[in-house]
This record gives C-alpha cells, structure tokens and sequence, in this order.
C-alpha cells in the first residue's frame, strides 16, 4: 500500500509539473526552457526532462532560436498546432456556429446553420450542433480520433453534475441534459458551458482582458451576461450561475423581462428590449423574424448616433440605453472592482465605436469614485466568433490540466495548416 501511494504522488507531481509548464508555454510562447523555468516555478533539470518528454511526444515543438548578444542561443518552445484538434460551438439563440481549431487555435473549418424555429428548441439545436460537428470534421478533412473534445457555450445557466444540465429560463429550456444529448450524436469528449464565461476565458486568454487578474466580460445581445475573473480565475458562484447581470433588477415595478420578472436591466438594454422600445416612441415596428433582429437594432444603433433630428426615436432610444447600461456597469463596478471592463458580444461591438465614451461617462456618475477611478471600460478584441472559440479553449484548458497525459493518440496525425473552409 505504501508504495501505491507514493506511486500516486509521483504520477501526480509530474502531471502537476506538465501541467505548469504547459499552461505558459500555450499562453506566453514560444518561450525558452529557461523562461519557461522561471515562470512555471520549476528548477531547470525539471524543466530539461519535462522538455524532453513533451518534444518527444509531439506536444511541443522546437520553433527556432532566441536572439543572442553573443551567448549561446537558446532553443524557444511552443505547444505543437498538429498535435490535435479541438472544436468551438456557439449556440446563440438564432443560429449555431461550430469552428474546428488546431491546437494553436487556427480555425481550420467553420459551419454555420440557422434555427429552424422562432423559440430556441433544445432538440434542434443539438441536431444542429451534432450535423456541424460532423460538417468541420469532414470538411478540414482530418480524423476524428484527433479531435480532443467539443466545447458548447450556450444561453442560460450551466449546471455541472456528472453531466452538464442547462437551465435557459428566458428561452424556454428546464433542465436540459445537453451534455448527454449531444453525447448521444457524436463520439467525442463534450464539454459545456455558459456562453459569457467561454467569452470571457478567451477575452481573457487572447483578448481584451488579458493580462488582468480582476476583470468583467459583458456578453451583449439579446440577452445580457458576464463573466467574472477573479483573482485571476472565473468566478461562478455555488451553482456556476454567478454573472446573469441582465436579470438584475434595475427598475422596481418596470417593464416585463423575458424570464418572467419586472424591471430587469435586460429588458431595457437587450436587443428585443431596444427594438420594442424604438416601435413604443414612433418608430418603425419590427415583424422580422429572429435572424434578422441584429441588423434591425444596428440600424437603429447607426440612427441614434447621428443627429437627433434624423431619427428622433433611435436617438431617445439611444439616450436610454447609454443611462441604463452605465447604471449597470456602475453596479459592477462596485460590487466587483475590477481593472477592466471588456464590452463583447453583437450588440457591445455595435455599441462600442459610437457610445463607449457616453457609456463610459454614464457609468462614472453611478459608480463609486474610488473604484471607478482604478478602471478601464473598454471594447473586445477578439470578433464575432469569439464565443465559439471560447467554446474551443474548455477542451484545451482540461488538456493543459491534464499536462497532456491523456487525449489523443500518442503518435498524433498530422494535417499540416489547411486554408478554412466553411459550410452553411
């Protein structure tokens, strides 16, 4: 029994140190042993032999050689792109994008697929999500025994049991086993989360957040959410519902929300919210479907910025949302205090250019002066596939947890980088 367990703790302290290592070598590479050393926290006869194995098993690669002042120049390290693949789903609320990545999250294929019904269905949009899985594989052309696993970002509240069971009160879906379901249609690992967390763990990773340890991400859309990172990791409560920041009540008494309370900041700042009230003071009413909702607002958007007589409903619209949404933002900065506000998703993108200074400004008049004076309110930096990638990085970030002790196959296939190609 005693060597068992000192069996164990090796096996664990060398996953552990894989593991160390391997997260700043994907985060911060191509890095030299000696870098890597020092900021994983490992003596350089660890890190010498950790090298050694990983190279060895395809996981890293050799990319070249620093710069040297006339010293031997060292070796820099990166995580092999070829080793193998992830997937990254987005389910929105209209549509489903599904992006097939290579370990240095290169896209490598991309399907696109609209709802076929006007309320989100659960069994629909996992049919869709499972038809899109098997799209990328096909069309990047490599072997699904390659793919680590599909990471899901949904709408809703992710609770995780044994299996993830989604909670979506403001689009209809009770306890929703989309893990299993999804399980059920593909033979991959599956992974699911919230699709403002998957959000903010890339802004954080690759984006606007990076580099912060106290940080918010806004997911803005038809709904509103947020991911928290605290102390340098997301915050998720005791049920990982921490961030439904749409369903905090701004207004007692006020307009119906969509999950069925009164006052909500989403109905005031969503984008069904902004289209009602566009209709409410004058102007033009809309009968589009779902998929056509975000062009709509972008026009009103476009029209509120411009001068007020142009279109005076978008600009009292607008007026509006820049007050509501500062208000909001103020809340979080008080509750939170954090270094920066990331400002994502559809609607943050469209709102960022021509309202992030009134929003800003907004903001500072409800926040408290201290905390308000240590923070950045700034827009996102990754695009509008950003909640897909999200969904790319659980896979990889149970990979570098792993210290890639497990996934796929020892001697990994190779594809080499391929152009993107799309489906739809």
């Amino acid at each position: 029994m005693v060597a068992s367990s000192n069996a164990t703790t090796v096996r664990d302290l060398r996953r552990s140190n894989r593991s160390r290592a391997l997260w700043q070598v994907f985060l911060y590479g191509p890095l030299t042993r000696q870098e890597i050393g020092v900021q994983a926290g490992l003596s350089p006869a660890t890190v010498s032999n950790l090298m050694a194995d990983l190279v060895a098993e395809g996981v890293i690669v050799e990319v070249g050689l620093e710069d040297s002042n006339g010293g031997r120049p060292r070796s820099l390290l990166q995580v092999n792109p070829e080793h193998g693949h992830v997937i990254g789903v987005d389910v929105g609320e209209t549509a489903f994008l599904v992006e097939l990545f290579d370990l240095g999250l290169g896209v490598l294929a991309r399907h696109l697929s609209a709802a076929d019904t006007a309320v989100l269905d659960p069994h629909d949009a996992v049919s869709h999500v499972a038809a899109g899985v098997r799209s990328v594989i096909t069309l990047a052309g490599v072997d699904a025994r390659s793919v680590l696993g599909v990471g899901v970002a949904v709408p809703g509240l992710v609770e995780h049991r044994q299996e993830a069971i989604v909670h979506g009160q403001s689009v209809g879906w009770e306890a929703v086993p989309v893990e299993s379901m999804l399980r059920g249609m593909v033979d991959l690992p599956v992974l699911v989360d919230n699709g403002a967390k998957t959000l903010g763990q890339a802004e954080k990773w690759f984006g606007a957040a990076r580099g912060t340890d106290n940080a918010i991400i806004l997911l803005l859309g038809t709904g509103l959410g947020t991911c928290v990172i605290s102390n340098g990791e997301v915050y998720r409560g005791a049920t990982s519902s921490a961030g439904e920041w749409g369903h905090t009540t701004v207004v007692v008494g006020g307009r119906r929300c969509r999950c069925g309370a009164d006052g909500c900041l989403e109905a005031y700042v969503g984008a069904e919210a902004i289209a009602a009230r566009y209709a409410e003071l004058g102007g033009t009413q809309y009968e589009g479907g779902p998929a056509g909702l975000e062009e709509f607002v972008g026009s009103i958007i476009g029209a509120g910025a411009l001068d007020e007589a142009a279109d005076e409903p978008a600009a009292l619209v607008m007026d509006e949302v820049v007050t509501y949404l500062g208000a909001g933002l103020a809340n979080l900065v008080n509750l939170f205090n954090p270094e920066r506000v990331v400002v994502g998703g559809w609607l943050g993108r469209a709102l960022s250019d021509p309202f992030l200074p009134r929003i800003t400004e907004a903001a500072g008049r409800n926040a408290l002066r201290l905390p308000f004076s240590g923070v950045e309110i700034v827009k996102a930096e990754l695009g509008q596939d950003a909640v897909a990638l999200g969904g790319a990085t659980l896979p990889i970030a149970r990979l570098l947890n792993a210290g890639a002790m497990a996934g796929p196959a020892a001697a990994p296939i190779r594809t080499g980088r391929r152009p993107v190609f799309t489906a739809s």
